[in-house]
């Protein structure tokens, strides 16, 4: 089984995304709670922050500029595998 990863991240609208997942899945997601931390404070406090959401070309995860970044096993609510 292949690890799911983000492919692509549109309609970013505080606190909601939608991604396209590796796999063809599109799903809505709400990153509430995951934007916790200083880090997330831009992303968490500026829709035009959070607006500038990418996914970080390698580790297929969602990404802010300030380095903040979602693991999209988490994401998706699934744990690593050990």
């Amino acid at each position: 089984m292949s690890l799911l990863r983000v492919r692509a991240v549109r309609n970013a609208r505080r606190p909601i995304v939608e991604v396209e997942l590796t796999d063809g899945q599109l799903r809505v997601l709400d990153l509430t709670p995951f934007l916790t931390g200083e880090i997330f404070e831009p992303v968490r406090t500026d829709p035009t922050y959070f607006a500038r959401v990418q996914v970080h070309p390698e580790l297929r995860t969602l990404c802010w500029p300030n380095g903040a970044d979602i693991d999209p096993d988490v994401l998706l609510g699934r744990r690593p595998s050990a």
